[in-house]
């Protein structure tokens, strides 16, 4: 116990039981625990040693007569007015001590503030990219939001006509169907095939046209041969085919084929986009 010392806080005049290596730890930099004020705990150092006093003279209470008593009102027990009134003496706190004590709460400098310019920096970049991100995806899937979303559309065309781009009819094979075909030899034209078939759209928004896959088979089912014919040479001159076919809609084909240096049997027609 000879190391110990003690040290008030100027803030709320807390006193605390140091020791010194407690104030050695941070040049004698400490926080009080009671109102976080951060002191120099070497220069509030107070003595808490007893003060001996030098003794009265004994009385004689004979010769001081009876003893008096003098009464007051409460009211005279209140400081006069402009005198700050005296508080009670605070009750000494006994330090924690070293190996329990948590540096970084009440023996720490403060702890600097985030910039919040740099906060606000940070926040304003992150913005930044997120619209990067929506943009990117937006134009990526410009397409399908158009068909899935059609009060977009305008938007989405007003966008393309700044970045030069187009919107297309939403590629999805998964809505087509071939709900019936047919190849048959022309008669008046020896080796010449006819092909009819009817494409079917089952989605509510219009669909690009895809490729259409002819097979022609032999007796065995082997390949003879095979072409993929592009919706320019299926679907007629008169059709539109970037306006794609239309939601719940149908596309007719018919096609003539030369196929007079093959020997076929029968035939499959495929749907697909590259």
């Amino acid at each position: 116990m000879g190391d110990e010392q003690y040290t008030r806080c100027p803030g709320c005049t807390t006193i605390f039981r140091v020791t010194p290596a407690q104030l050695a730890l941070r040049n004698g930099q400490v926080r009080c625990g009671h109102c976080r004020t951060v002191f120099d705990g070497l220069a509030q150092r107070i003595s808490l040693a007893p003060v001996h006093a030098a003794p009265e003279p004994e009385v004689d209470e004979l010769a001081a007569g009876p003893p008096t008593v003098t009464l007051r009102n409460a009211s005279a027990l209140e400081a006069p007015p402009g005198e700050p009134r005296r508080e009670p003496p605070r009750a000494t706190a006994p330090a924690e001590e070293s190996d329990d004590v948590d540096y970084d709460s009440r023996f720490a400098w403060e702890k600097p503030q985030k910039s919040r310019i740099g906060v606000t920096t940070y926040s304003a970049i992150a913005g930044l990219l997120l619209l990067l991100l929506v943009g990117q995806a937006t134009y990526h899937f410009r397409d399908a939001l158009a068909a899935r979303l059609p009060g977009t559309k305008p938007a989405l065309s007003a966008l393309c006509e700044v970045l030069r781009c187009r919107l297309h009819p939403l590629r999805d094979v998964s809505a087509l169907s071939i709900e019936a075909s047919d190849l048959q030899a022309d008669p008046a034209h020896k080796g010449l095939l006819i092909l009819n078939a009817t494409l079917r759209n089952r989605a509510s928004y219009a669909v690009d046209y895809p490729y259409l896959e002819l097979t022609l088979t032999d007796s065995n089912d082997q390949v003879v041969v095979r072409r993929a014919l592009s919706a320019s040479e299926y679907a007629g001159g008169t059709v539109d085919a970037d306006r794609g076919i239309g939601g719940n809609g149908e596309a007719l084909v018919k096609l003539f084929i030369d196929a007079s240096a093959t020997s076929q049997a029968g035939y499959r027609l495929y749907l697909f986009y590259p």
